[in-house]
């Protein structure tokens, strides 16, 4: 049977050695050992690249991947017989274990928990194959900062247009199967005004029509920083380009990066988002894990979010619940 430790080692040859083995990776030498901070007192974290928790020589028969660690995916786990958790984005005390200490809750269902981010960046083409461009060349680290990354490339012969990368992200997403889903529950719910995360940030043309070429491609990940101070510099090394793919998250309308855009006469368009990134990078990263240890039964942990108004979030007995405990017990504002 596998180990904690073979997944360990597995994970390594996948990153191609960039999660840590050992206590050298701790000290500086593995520069995928990452702190990200925007400043906020206490709220910095460190990513691990590698195993977070748990016995390396504890057998595991199942094992999930998933993007970001939540207390549903703790609990998924504890519930259907999960011994291995592999989250794509770094961990943190509280914030991924549901306001309490990682250990205590890692131990409760006896799993182990290893995270990658960084360190499984760029180590495949898909994301921008998914958004028709075959990449010629990465920088994960775009103007020196981990985790801003910039890819360059040329649209792939058969998607010629803006209007062929919108239908091909849709296919290769199966938005339609999102879409039906979504609207049985407003059916079921008899709630019109639910919204969820894949549909409502759909792909989409922020600049161009289209019939536009797409061209060569510049994918960019706007909520790792990238600016359009970045777009200019992307562009003077990348001058051919035709498009500007945004990915994993997208500019708002009028930002600045859709301004200089325009001002640059390139396309704009939005692709998948931040939701969907499980398919992008956590399928491929499970297969790999499957091809190393093919007697693993590995399982995607799949986020669906969605928005429901207070009126229509769950049934009458839970709405009636919450509107009884705010009445009788939680203070309201003094009246003069």
């Amino acid at each position: 049977m596998a180990t904690v430790r073979d997944i360990l080692k597995a994970l390594d040859v996948i990153t191609g050695g960039r999660v840590i083995t050992d206590s050298f990776g701790y000290g500086g030498a593995n520069p995928f050992v990452v702190t990200k901070t925007s400043g906020i007192p206490g709220k910095a974290v460190t990513e691990l690249p590698g195993l977070v928790w748990g016995d390396p020589d504890m057998p595991v028969k199942k094992v999930a991947v998933m993007m970001t660690l939540t207390e549903s995916a703790i609990e998924l786990a504890g519930a259907t017989g999960i011994d291995c958790l592999i989250a794509h984005h770094p961990i943190a005390e509280g914030s991924n274990t549901g306001g309490v200490t990682a250990r205590d809750y890692f131990n409760l269902y006896h799993l182990a928990v290893f995270e990658l981010h960084e360190a499984f960046h760029g180590l495949h083409p898909g994301i921008a194959w998914i958004h028709g461009s075959c990449a010629k060349h990465v920088n994960i680290r775009f103007g020196g900062v981990p985790g801003k990354i910039v890819w360059y490339g040329n649209a792939l012969p058969e998607v010629e247009t803006l209007g062929d990368l919108l239908n091909r992200i849709d296919t290769i997403m199966g938005t339609d199967i999102e879409s039906r889903v979504l609207t049985s529950e407003r059916q079921i719910r008899g709630c019109t005004e639910i919204h969820e995360t894949s549909i409502a940030a759909r792909a989409k043309i922020f600049v161009g029509t289209p019939d536009n070429k797409l061209g060569k491609t510049i994918t960019v990940f706007p909520h790792t920083g990238f600016s359009a101070e970045d777009l200019e510099k992307a562009y003077a090394e990348y001058p051919e380009a035709n498009t500007v793919v945004c990915t994993i998250s997208r500019p708002l309308p009028g930002d600045p990066l859709v301004k200089k855009a325009e001002e640059l006469g390139l396309n704009l368009i939005a692709g998948n988002s931040h939701a969907l990134e499980i398919l992008e990078n956590g399928i491929p990263l499970a297969w790999a894990l499957r091809l190393q240890i093919p007697e693993l039964d590995i399982h995607i942990f799949r986020e669906r979010m969605v928005s429901l108004p207070l009126d229509h979030c769950g049934c009458t007995h839970i709405e009636n619940y919450g509107e009884t405990m705010a009445r009788n017990y939680l203070p309201k504002p003094k009246t003069e």
